[in-house]
């Protein structure tokens, strides 16, 4: 099967998927595979229930709803790529992009074989990526990343936790520290960094999300 027609049925597999969780699709799902992971760009995703929410200033709830369901979703999307793609994914991420409506869900594939991307401007989008690390929690222990087509950027950070934040999960405030750190790194990332520019390319979105129990962070650049 080719690579048109396995993104083509991962499309459609996960607008299904999301239909029946949420009670109603997206406009539309781009999916992308590569050698280092998965990425599902999700246009125009939001519920009647989810936009009043939003109307109300409710942006914890929405985010603690959509991450109860997703947490119940990410589980049979990896069975799916595993039995029925051959893929073994290992950390799954996803955020959502509340001014427009969007998301992206980022599967991580377990390969020890692959490659570093290096590619033109690498060590200054990793300086900045660790300089707004710094400001906001501590400087990661190993960056990396790579290209998932022209138009995605993904970065992979590990070790990042701070003591006082990993408190803070312990006593369950998991929800709430990544809606404050989301806040957080999103602005220092459009205010302080300049990627977009000076990899030649104009900004679209940026995506941040974690997996505590792991202590790695995956932030998605996605460009027009």
């Amino acid at each position: 099967m080719s690579t048109t027609e396995l993104t083509s049925q991962l499309s459609s597999y996960a607008g299904r998927l999301l239909r029946e969780r949420f009670g109603k699709g997206p406009e539309s799902i781009h999916a992308s595979i590569g050698k280092q992971c998965i990425a599902l760009h999700i246009r125009n995703f939001i519920g009647p229930v989810e936009r009043f929410l939003l109307n109300k200033e409710e942006e914890q709830a929405f985010r603690y709803t959509r991450e109860l369901l997703m947490k119940s979703l990410l589980p049979e999307l990896s069975a799916y790529l595993k039995d029925t793609m051959a893929i073994e994914v290992g950390e799954l991420f996803y955020d959502w992009g509340i001014h427009n409506a969007s998301g992206i869900i980022v599967a991580l594939i377990k390969n020890d074989d692959v490659a570093v991307d290096d590619y033109a401007g690498r060590d200054e989008v990793h300086a900045q990526i660790n300089e707004v690390s710094r400001k906001v929690q501590k400087e990661p222990v190993h960056t990396d990343s790579w290209w998932l087509g022209p138009r995605t950027l993904i970065i992979k950070r590990e070790g990042i936790l701070i003591p006082l934040e990993k408190e803070l999960i312990g006593l369950g405030y998991e929800n709430t520290l990544k809606t404050t750190k989301r806040k957080m790194e999103k602005r220092y990332l459009e205010d302080t960094t300049t990627i977009a520019p000076m990899l030649g390319k104009e900004l679209a979105d940026i995506y941040v999300d974690w997996d505590f129990d792991k202590d790695t962070s995956v932030i998605a650049y996605t460009f027009l």
